[in-house]
């Protein structure tokens, strides 16, 4: 009878050991999260989400190819962790705006543009175009529009009256 307890304390025991090293133990969301960041910090402007272990990217991405290395990133972060990837990154579709620094060139294309607001005096200093004078309410978004289209730094329109 002594026997037979040791041979069933020694399998319960046997048992409870293999199943408790087959089991690993299952990664954080909260340290998945943070692997795929470093996985991904290359690419700023992407924010990683985690809930058990389903891995959501938001953002934007210049190209469909750079979408795809994100996701592999992040896939690859945790192969044995990461269950899938959601993918939400958004690929730019416009280039980026090129902004005229050029202080001699933008004031001519705003000379030429201001031909047809006579009460309008504008200056132009580090790509910054400075409005001053007086204008009626009806052709002050007329204005502001032209001169956004001329792709300033800014346009400070503080110094204009508006009638």
């Amino acid at each position: 009878m002594n026997l037979k307890k040791i041979l069933t304390i020694a399998l319960v025991s046997g048992t409870l050991m293999t199943g408790t090293i087959a089991c690993k133990s299952k990664i954080s969301d909260a340290d998945l999260k943070a692997k795929v960041e470093t996985a991904v910090q290359a690419n700023p402007g992407i924010t990683v989400d985690v809930k058990d272990g389903v891995v959501t990217l938001n953002g934007t991405a210049n190209s469909e190819d750079e979408k795809v290395q994100i996701e592999n990133a992040a896939k690859a972060a945790d192969s044995k962790a990461v269950k899938s990837v959601q993918n939400n990154i958004v690929v730019n579709t416009m280039p980026p705006v090129e902004i005229n620094t050029n202080d001699a060139d933008l004031t001519s294309k705003v000379a030429e543009f201001t031909k047809d607001f006579p009460s309008v005096k504008t200056a132009v200093a580090d790509g910054v175009i400075t409005v001053t004078g007086e204008l009626e309410q009806a052709r002050v978004q007329a204005l502001k529009m032209g001169l956004d289209a001329l792709n300033p730094k800014k346009v400070d329109m503080s110094g204009l009256t508006v009638k």
